[in-house]
């Protein structure tokens, strides 16, 4: 994407979990009159200020901040409904002539803000109910035969991704693939994009990643969860209830596991995640987005303020 005097600047800051995003974006906001806008899945939510490590009260006073923990629990939130969002709060930005800063690691949200996203029509409500009904082994076996580039794909424990290439495949005749080639509503050929990825010693995160999940369990995020968990109105399935740590910490509070186990498990799933991410972001963004293992906020910060001039 070639940039233009007459596009208006958005900058995006990205990266796996517990790499640094929030402290430089909100860095990056106070130095150049900005507004941070999250673009992690999680942390949309009201109901997981704790276990998502969103920004607190004190570091969201620091500079504007927009669309954290503006989400309850209880709403199926997407990724094109947080595009629609995101795109609102980046143009009041402009408006106000302040810099946007998008900062998170889910990956799917930026490219559907930035591309686009497949207009797939609403899914039939009974196809749903029956593909989620399922067993995996036989939602898996369908997908192979209906749609087998994405069986081939998609990992055959990916319950959610199976789930929804099998649906839409059902429902509306054509594969998800087939669909995905007609993006629309992307804001990418109408922004000047500044981005800089956060990719760190792989050892230097896991351990960043192990501390904060201690961190989380001895400081609210058992509270956090119960809560959560107590509330009749959110569907078993719903996305809140996906974030890591949720099932475990509630397996802890059944009596199922031990906090150790608990933790250690939340500790595994965050690796896990934390790998992918950081395989994701290494190789998918376009090459112009600059890669940094930098670990020092004020590091980062002037080489943002460089790329900044140099854009």
């Amino acid at each position: 994407m070639a940039n233009s005097p007459d596009r208006p600047r958005v900058a995006l800051i990205a990266g796996p979990t517990a790499s640094g995003k929030s402290a430089l974006a909100t860095a990056i906001a106070q130095a150049h009159d900005g507004v941070v806008v999250n673009a992690d899945s999680a942390q949309v939510y009201r109901d997981l200020r704790i276990l998502s490590a969103r920004p607190s009260a004190e570091e969201e006073a620091q500079a504007p901040h927009r669309l954290f923990g503006h989400v309850d629990g209880a709403e199926n939130y997407s990724a094109a409904a947080w595009a629609r969002d995101a795109t609102a709060a980046i143009d009041a930005a402009h408006a106000a002539n302040k810099l946007p800063v998008l900062v998170g690691g889910t990956g799917l949200y930026l490219r559907t803000l930035i591309d686009g996203i497949a207009p797939v029509p609403e899914i039939d409500a009974d196809i749903r109910a029956e593909v989620r009904a399922m067993p995996l082994d036989q939602a898996v076996a369908l997908l192979r035969a209906l749609d087998p580039s994405a069986a081939a794909r998609l990992n055959p424990a990916d319950t959610t991704r199976i789930a929804r290439a099998l649906e839409v495949v059902r429902s509306t005749g054509r594969t998800l693939a087939d669909w995905q080639r007609d993006r629309a509503g992307g804001i990418g050929d109408r922004i000047d994009l500044a981005a800089m990825l956060l990719l760190p010693d792989r050892n230097w995160l896991t351990e960043r990643c192990d501390r904060r999940l201690a961190q989380m369990f001895d400081g609210g995020a058992v509270e956090e969860v119960a809560a959560l968990l107590a509330r009749d109105d959110i569907a078993p399935d719903a996305p809140v209830r996906r974030a890591i740590g949720v099932a475990e910490i509630g397996r802890w509070q059944r009596g199922e596991w031990s906090r150790d186990e608990a933790l250690s498990a939340a500790r595994f799933a965050t690796r896990q995640y934390a790998k992918r991410q950081y395989t994701w972001f290494r190789n998918q963004p376009p090459s112009e987005w600059l890669r940094n293992s930098e670990t020092e906020t004020c590091v980062l910060s002037r080489r943002f303020d460089t790329l900044l001039r140099e854009w």
